[in-house]
């Protein structure tokens, strides 16, 4: 699905206790997942962990692989966002963009009703099925 023409982005769904955690864009006018920019010689992976510090105050470990990928239109480019899905360990009172973003934790049905694009729908339904049938609901 990625080629050249796509900026790369990485992306974290943050899990704790059957919930996940969704923050504001910048301007507040919309839920997102933590996500942002893969800088040069960096992984998906190590950007979608930076990106839940900087964004949400969340550190803790990435499923070995992406649970998904979906493309959106920012600022007249296409953005090809890689996901993976993150188990939250601790969660800051203080992190670099609180005071540009709110925090919020929901249930995987509670995401998906705040969510926009269509893409990260599909892939947070996926994840609220796989986090279902682990824990037998």
């Amino acid at each position: 699905m990625a080629n050249d023409s796509y900026v790369r982005q990485a992306g974290a769904i943050p899990l704790r206790n059957g919930r996940l955690c969704l923050v504001t864009s910048r301007n507040r006018r919309r839920w997102v997942i933590p996500k942002g920019l893969i800088d040069p010689g960096n992984t998906a992976g190590a950007a979608a962990l930076q990106e839940a510090w900087e964004e949400a105050g969340l550190a803790g470990t990435l499923d070995a692989e992406p649970v998904g990928s979906y493309l959106y239109d920012k600022c007249g480019g296409t953005c090809h966002v890689t996901v993976f899905v993150m188990h939250v360990t601790a969660v800051a009172q203080e992190w670099p963009e609180r005071e540009y973003r709110q925090r919020i934790w929901v249930s995987p049905a509670g995401a998906i009703r705040r969510i926009d694009d269509p893409g990260l729908i599909e892939i947070l339904r996926a994840v609220g099925a796989s986090e279902a049938a682990l824990s037998g609901t």
